[in-house]
């Protein structure tokens, strides 16, 4: 049987560059070249060589909810939550809660957020 590894995650977006000002402004993720084609996808570097890729689709019906969505860990959470609010961006927790962040049976910390298209994202803390 084969292994694998994570390579990369793709969204259908409306406005690519949006998209991409978003990522670049909340999660400060970085542009890189797309290899595979030259069409308007954008890729944004997840570090570890992941990546985030946003694919325009102006006229596609987006429908999302918050058991489909990405997660993402960082060290310093207190700080990203103090970033999202100087960024007036809202966030919950788990239950809907809004402005609030929610603990885990595990003591995992985390957040949740949406993206301009309605996806949600979850950035929890390192253990």
């Amino acid at each position: 049987m084969a292994t694998f590894t994570f390579d990369h995650l793709a969204l259908s977006v409306k406005d690519v560059n949006e998209s991409v000002a978003f990522y670049q402004n909340v999660l400060q993720l970085k542009e890189i070249k797309n290899t595979a084609s030259s069409s308007k996808t954008r890729w944004l570097s997840l570090n570890e060589n992941k990546q985030l890729h946003l694919i325009p689709r102006p006229d596609a019906e987006i429908k999302t909810n918050k058991a489909v969505h990405f997660a993402l860990a960082t060290t310093n959470i207190q700080a990203f939550i103090k970033h999202l609010k100087h960024l007036n961006i809202e966030y919950s927790d788990w239950r809907d809660t809004p402005n609030k962040n929610y603990v885990r049976d595990d003591g995992i910390l985390q957040v949740y957020f949406q993206d301009p298209n309605g996806y949600w994202i979850e950035v929890n803390n390192l253990s």
